[in-house]
């Protein structure tokens, strides 16, 4: 009776049954594994076009270049990476800019103002210029960010400040060119959201300049 008692302890089914299931489990636990670069790659799928701020034919406002038409998006390979690209074309200076969509947010690339902010911009140009008693070269850097930072209203004030009408001092040459860039860049996207062009835009600021 003792031997069979022994001998019951040491057979006991036990530990096989744990090892059996701990081998099993191994395949499982590896083939649970290659879901994760299926992720990864379902990660890197194209943009959706629902998910865009801006689609083609849309007309934008990038900051350091005014008023621009989206052209189309375009797919890149660059180190392994596929990158979407919004291709811009601004007409006025000719020029084609390729913008990566996962950076828009930080490129300042914005719609069209309302008409709202454009009539606050055009009631701007009606005020009083403002111009600060300093040396123009550092005025001249001023009036450039406020082009460059692609706001309609701080660029009304930079054309309300240069403009000079009959009977005033002329401009300067550099003077003179701040005060084209920051027209142009005014009527071009007046032109836009008014749907007229850029002539008729030009002349409407300068009538309402010459009439404050």
């Amino acid at each position: 009776m003792t031997g069979k008692k022994k001998n019951a302890k040491t057979t006991k089914p036990a530990p096989k049954t744990k090892a059996k299931a701990a081998v099993h489990a191994q395949p499982k636990a590896a083939a649970a594994k290659p879901a994760a670069p299926v992720a990864k790659a379902l990660g890197k799928a194209l943009t959706k076009k629902s998910d865009l701020a801006f689609k083609i034919g849309d007309h934008v406002v990038y900051p350091t270049h005014g008023v621009g038409l989206i052209q189309e998006v375009q797919v890149q390979e660059i180190a392994g990476h596929r990158l979407e690209l919004f291709v811009i074309a601004f007409e006025r200076d000719r020029m084609m800019l390729k913008v990566p969509i996962v950076k828009l947010a930080t490129s300042g690339l914005r719609k069209l103002s309302s008409r709202k902010l454009m009539e606050t911009a055009l009631v701007t140009l009606k005020g009083r210029a403002r111009v600060k008693r300093t040396m123009w070269s550092r005025r001249a850097q001023e009036y450039e960010a406020k082009i460059n930072s692609g706001d309609p209203i701080a660029i009304a004030e930079v054309v309300r400040d240069l403009h000079r009408n009959v009977g005033q001092p002329d401009q300067s040459f550099s003077e003179r060119q701040i005060y084209e860039a920051a027209r142009d860049r005014l009527a071009s996207e007046l032109a836009a959201v008014e749907l007229t062009d850029i002539s008729q835009a030009t002349t409407k600021l300068e009538t309402l300049l010459a009439t404050a």
